[in-house]
This record gives structure tokens, C-alpha cells and sequence, in this order.
């Protein structure tokens, strides 16, 4: 009670209707860390890449326009966890396509095979991120 709720809900262009549809936030930013939703591999009309490198690369882009609307970019992710659908078939892509977006000194990462994900996406990518002020 009597305490200001200090976050701020991240809510990138084009990324409205979730927000309202579903109720949750791409990005939360509280002090100077942000947290990010989940993100998939698909495009800004939600359709996915029949190509595994593809919906991954489209979720790294994903990930980039909302930590650039937190204030934030790639370089400033101090965690990361992924999920992936077919975990053993798809690994080895989801590392090179990861290698292209995140650069060193790396983050903390934790990959994880799960049975299916939402929409049918084959990866998702999540992350906290640090905010300069």
C-alpha cells in the first residue's frame, strides 16, 4: 500500500494489438533492467518462415525493436534464455543465426527444447537487458 509502482510498460510500434489482445507487455522496464516478452520468428502480421534461419533471424529482429523502444540494443542483453521446438534438429542453425546478432562479451544463456511453442514458431527468444539512464 501507498507505494508508486515505479515500472514502465515497453510497447514497440506494431506491437499494439498484443499488448491489447493478450494483455501482456513485450517489455517491462524497471530501474535499469528490462524485460522482455518472449519473442518468435514472426513477421510484423505474425505469419512465419517456412525456413528454420529465417524465424530465427526475424526473432532476433524482433527482440532488437524492443529493447530499442526500452532504450537498449543486443549489446546490452546481460541474460538470454531460448526455447526451441526439435531442439536437436534445429540447433546448430538457431547458434549461427545467433552468432550474426549477439557479439562479445556475451550473455548468460539457457537454451531449452520444449514440445511446441505459440503459433507454431520453432524458437522463442527472451531476455533481460541492462538500461543506461
Amino acid at each position: 500500500m501507498g507505494r508508486k509502482n515505479k515500472k514502465k510498460v515497453i510497447i514497440p510500434k506494431g506491437m499494439e494489438a498484443s499488448y491489447e489482445r493478450l494483455h501482456f507487455a513485450p517489455a517491462v522496464r524497471d530501474g535499469q533492467r528490462l524485460f522482455c516478452s518472449g519473442q518468435t520468428g514472426g513477421d510484423a502480421g505474425g505469419k512465419l518462415a517456412d525456413e528454420p534461419e529465417a524465424q530465427f533471424a526475424q526473432a532476433f529482429e524482433n527482440v532488437a525493436s524492443v529493447l530499442e523502444a526500452g532504450g537498449a540494443s543486443l549489446a546490452d542483453i546481460i541474460e538470454m534464455t531460448t526455447y526451441h521446438v526439435d531442439f536437436d534438429a534445429h540447433i546448430g542453425a538457431f547458434v549461427g543465426v545467433k552468432e550474426r546478432f549477439i557479439e562479445a562479451p556475451y550473455p548468460a544463456w539457457t537454451a531449452i527444447g520444449v514440445s511446441s511453442l505459440a503459433f507454431g514458431a520453432l524458437a522463442e527468444i527472451r531476455v533481460i537487458a541492462r538500461v543506461s539512464d
